[in-house]
């Protein structure tokens, strides 16, 4: 699941939450802005699931898992982090003011081809 990671719910929701502003056509900063909302729906989505697997782990469970290096850190708190681990950072994410590279970051963001 993609929480915090570079294509994760998190970065969806900035990314789309921060492009709006400079989108200069009314409609599409409004879709923009509906977008990033339903992104942030995902993200709660991701985290219930991640804390109703996790919650009641035994030990031995954490660590036959390799959970147990996240464990470590966070318990059974839902922290942003890439599937790799690595910690959230807004550097994966682009809000270029350009409506055509915004736009094609979007698309690329989320998988979709032109």
């Amino acid at each position: 699941m993609q929480y915090g990671g570079p294509d994760g719910e998190l970065g969806a929701s900035l990314r789309y939450l921060s492009q709006r502003f400079s989108m200069p056509y009314p409609e599409l900063k409004g879709l923009l802005t509906d977008i990033g909302t339903e992104e942030l729906g995902h993200l709660e989505m991701v985290g219930t699931i991640m804390f109703q697997l996790t919650r009641n782990l035994s030990y031995d469970e954490i660590k036959k898992s390799g959970f147990d290096t996240y464990f470590v850190d966070h318990t059974t708190g839902v922290y942003p982090t890439a599937a790799s681990g690595f910690p959230f950072t807004a550097a994966s994410l682009q809000s270029k003011g350009d409506l055509i590279a915004d736009l094609t970051e979007d698309m690329a963001a989320d998988g979709a081809t032109l």
